[in-house]
């Protein structure tokens, strides 16, 4: 069993979607330059995605009928580290969407940054369902 866990959470991190780095570039003046960064969880896509397999109560239909597939969400991150606005993009039913909706809904992400400011930004992220 905690091979199987292992195996999943290697192919999970594979499909994780990344945020891009916080790059620091001289400018013409050598000045220090911060580019734009994208929302991230603290711990990066790896624990987010462990936080959810972990975490995640499936139904005993789910487990019965042996649901699989992804629940593709759509958030903010506000500039204070908070989600608002979620939209499932795609899901699996049997109450696993609003499961995987309430885990990420509780959370705290690193906000986008533009400009050097925290600002509110749109993420994305697919997680992998496998209810057994």
């Amino acid at each position: 069993m905690i091979v199987k866990k292992n195996i999943l959470i290697v192919i999970v991190s594979l499909f994780c979607l990344s945020g891009f780095a916080q790059e620091v570039k001289p400018d013409k003046q050598n000045k220090q330059v911060v580019t734009d960064t994208e929302p991230s969880f603290p711990k990066g896509d790896k624990e987010l995605y462990q936080f959810v397999l972990y975490n995640l109560n499936y139904s005993e239909e789910s487990k019965r009928k042996y649901i699989e597939g992804e629940v593709t969400l759509s958030f903010d991150v506000k500039a204070d580290s908070t989600v608002s606005n979620m939209v499932l993009i795609s899901g699996v039913g049997y109450g696993i969407d609003d499961e995987v909706k309430k885990l990420i809904g509780n959370l705290k992400f690193i906000p986008g940054v533009q400009n050097g400011f925290p600002i509110k930004m749109n993420t994305m992220y697919s997680f992998p369902i496998k209810a057994h």
